[in-house]
């Protein structure tokens, strides 16, 4: 089976973290001059899971929370959304989930990201080895997952478990520096990571990040397309995606909104581009509405609650004058 008749089968298991986001209220609002936070869920894996959801796909998460009230939230906010949390395991001790508090504004913008003995990071093989695979059809995981042991091997696990079931594996990137003991290390395993994906998403400094040098970065997405990856986006920010797929070099554009806040347009943007395929659509096209999923999102509040569903995203489509000229 190929990767988009994979991917069109919209039953996703997701490997990674949910956490609780705050974020002060109303949008505009400095950390430290908050008297009251907007809660939602957060985490990119979850997110990803619940863009995916809303645009009528499944999705499973597997991840461990903490076995106390934020773990509880979380489990309550997957069964809100709609993904599957057979696979989301609580555990008790001194791990807890993660919790992020972000600014929703631009300028000066402020992320505090508290990952210390983060429960997710706790994920083992054993919790992966009891996964049906062949219940889905792709695997989905985001860079931060690598970040720290046992959830590392027990990912690389997942993958080695994804290709005999012959899933195809879906890698987001997502260097999160925070996350990891050293940039050598994050650079050597995410590399690994990228070199066993089907499908590849990053930015150019990710890309240049593995590659040894952001300029080297588009010439490492080229080359991962040609190796082993049947589709790889190399997103540029404000300059759109060259997406490489089928011997193409495909170039678009972005849709541009007033954003409100940074944050959660890579997990839309994923969500978006997959539930696309999903659709039967073309490559471009599938880009392209991860492009408009993502500008939806840093122009709303919220990362999870922000992430448009497929009439909002049509009636965006509809509404805006289009992507930008590449």
């Amino acid at each position: 089976m190929s990767v988009i008749d994979a991917i069109k089968a919209r039953n996703f298991l997701v490997i990674g973290r949910v956490g609780m986001d705050l974020s002060p209220d109303p949008a505009g609002t400095r950390t430290r001059e908050a008297s009251s936070m907007m809660v939602a869920m957060g985490g990119s894996s979850a997110n990803i899971a619940a863009g995916l959801v809303k645009f009528c796909c499944k999705a499973a998460l597997v991840t461990k929370v903490s076995d106390d009230a934020v773990g509880w939230y979380c489990l309550g906010q997957l069964d809100h959304y709609g993904i599957d949390r057979t696979h989301v395991q609580p555990i008790t001790g001194e791990c807890r989930t993660s919790l992020a508090i972000y600014e929703t504004r631009v300028e000066e913008h402020q992320s505090v990201i508290y990952r210390n003995n983060a429960a997710d990071f706790q994920l083992g093989i054993d919790d992966v080895e009891a996964v049906d695979y062949k219940s889905y059809g792709a695997l989905i995981t985001a860079g931060t997952v690598f970040a720290a042991e046992p959830s590392r091997s027990a990912t690389f696990r997942a993958f080695e478990l994804a290709r005999a079931a012959g899933l195809p594996i879906i890698f987001d990137v997502d260097y999160r520096p925070y996350s990891w003991p050293s940039p050598e290390v994050a650079e050597e395993v995410l590399s690994r990571a990228g070199s066993l994906a089907d499908v590849i998403v990053g930015n150019d400094e990710e890309f240049g990040f593995m590659a040894g040098g952001i300029d080297k970065g588009l010439a490492k997405a080229r080359e991962l397309a040609h190796s082993s990856a049947a589709i790889v986006v190399y997103k540029m920010g404000p300059e759109g995606a060259i997406t490489f797929f089928d011997g193409q070099e495909i170039r678009t554009g972005i849709y541009p909104v007033e954003a409100l806040k940074p944050t959660g347009a890579g997990d839309s943007f994923m969500a978006g581009l997959l539930a696309g395929l999903s659709e039967g659509r073309d490559i471009r096209d599938a880009v392209l509405r991860g492009s408009a999923c993502a500008s939806i999102v840093v122009s709303r509040p919220g990362c999870a609650p922000a992430m448009p569903d497929t009439q909002q995203l049509e009636d965006f489509l509809t509404s805006h004058p289009g992507p930008t000229d590449v």
